[in-house]
């Protein structure tokens, strides 16, 4: 029996369709194992969206390259975004390649590495817009979980190379999703993460309107199923039923991630955004009104083409005069066959990172005082790991896994992981709390 190992690179939905091929693994004469070592054959799941994924996923496929050479591990299989965007390249410049199945071909992880047992390079980027992998059990289900509602985007933004690289937006059926998420908590998940390119264009396409709505009030229906959590949420389509069912529905955290890349109407037209600065004010203003402990995520672009220091300014002063608590940033990366490429008045990449520096040095202080009004408060903590004897890391509601904060709990004697746990909040940084174990919770 070959053994599989898959490095998985990128976004959380990468991760899910890592754990589809896990899942077509199983009960084949392939089996899937975490260790490098151990693995006769390695699976790279790229991620090709800006200069800084492609060249974490070229680093990892040359390791895995020099593995190959040395005899260490027998075939290379390459998977995600950036197998899909440079196919010809990356099996031309790497003979160590053996095979690659794009984003349309998952499915296919079997047929390509039995190929590669009779020494065929197979290479299958032709299909984009699959139908997604229905009805596939996770080999494995952790406390937390992602969950994919749709494949794909509609949006054509100028600097985004995602719908050329996966198609546009295609919504699973709402009872696809139910059945999953069942199935998943039903086996240990108690943290539902939900994820897509863009989760408010949920259902356009299937039911002729949008349904996200819908599909959050059927997951709160599910028993046992603690922390819903969404991800993704473009504000274009946020409207009063959608914003009501968050504010109302117990499973919901209060936490969103809403990605705006940017404020100022020039910028974003140029962007080919589908907001405003107004109406990006007016629906964060409505979301605190409806709920008022609500902490949101974001992300801004800097340094995109024509950005001037006025209008990166008036970027800084809408970060302090409508604070959000949790920010990411990049900057601009210029991409091949995007829209943006050939626009005039590019920024240098010296002015690029600049402006990334002081955009983030300006949300630190934001996101530092946002943080001291949790001071004193007992909230919910996911225990996940154990720092030091006395000492445990977790995440509270309003953290999502891996791009957020923690919080480090200190208490007496070995405490059960992971769990939930009510915390007495002592004491905050920019981005992380502190706090004292009172007892778990349900």
């Amino acid at each position: 029996m070959k053994r599989v190992n898959i490095i998985t690179l990128g976004c959380s939905k990468n991760d899910v369709d890592s754990a589809q091929m896990r899942a077509l693994l199983e009960g084949t004469e392939y089996e899937y194992t975490e260790s490098l070592t151990e693995a006769d054959a390695v699976v790279v799941n790229t991620c090709g969206f800006i200069d800084a994924a492609k060249e974490e996923s070229i680093d990892a496929i040359m390791t895995i390259a020099q593995e190959k050479t040395q005899g260490r591990v027998e075939h290379l299989l390459l998977a995600g975004c950036l197998a899909q965007r440079y196919p010809n390249e990356l099996m031309e410049q790497i003979p160590e390649v053996d095979g690659i199945i794009g984003v349309g071909h998952i499915g296919s992880i079997m047929e390509a590495l039995d190929s590669i047992e009779r020494g065929e390079r197979p290479q299958a980027t032709d299909q984009m817009e699959r139908p997604y992998l229905e009805k596939l059990r996770r080999p494995t289900v952790s406390i937390t979980e992602y969950v994919k509602i749709s494949e794909g985007c509609n949006n054509r933004c100028t600097y985004c190379i995602i719908p050329k690289l996966k198609g546009n937006n295609r919504s699973r059926s709402m009872e696809d999703i139910v059945s999953e998420v069942k199935d998943l908590v039903e086996r240990g998940a108690r943290e539902i993460i939900l994820i897509a390119q863009n989760t408010t264009d949920y259902g356009i396409d299937l039911y002729g309107e949008y349904r996200l709505r819908d599909l959050l009030h059927h997951l709160g229906e599910i028993e046992n199923l603690k922390w819903l959590r969404l991800m993704y949420a473009y504000p274009d389509h946020f409207d009063d039923e959608l914003i009501e069912e968050m504010a109302t529905n117990p499973k919901i955290v209060p936490y969103m991630d809403m990605p705006l890349q940017h404020t100022e109407d020039g910028i974003l037209k140029r962007m080919n955004r589908k907001t405003s600065r107004r109406d990006i004010i007016q629906v964060m203003e409505k979301l605190r009104e409806k709920i008022p402990q609500l902490v949101l995520r974001t992300t801004y672009l800097v340094g995109f083409p024509g950005e001037t220091e006025e209008e990166f300014q008036a970027l800084l002063d809408f970060i302090e005069s409508h604070p959000i608590e949790r920010v990411g940033s990049f900057a601009y990366s210029r991409e091949e066959d995007t829209p943006a490429y050939d626009l005039p008045h590019q920024v240098d990449d010296e002015i690029k990172v600049a402006r990334q520096n002081r955009l983030m040095e300006v949300q630190r202080a934001v996101s530092e005082e946002a943080l001291q009004r949790f001071e004193g408060t007992e909230q919910e903590v996911l225990l996940t790991e154990m720092v030091e004897e006395g000492l445990y890391e977790g995440r509270s509601a309003y953290d999502a896994p891996d791009i957020d904060g923690a919080v480090f709990v200190r208490a007496q004697g070995e405490l059960k992981l992971p769990s939930f746990a009510k915390v007495r909040i002592t004491g905050t940084t920019e981005y992380d709390m502190e706090g004292d174990f009172i007892e778990y919770s349900k």
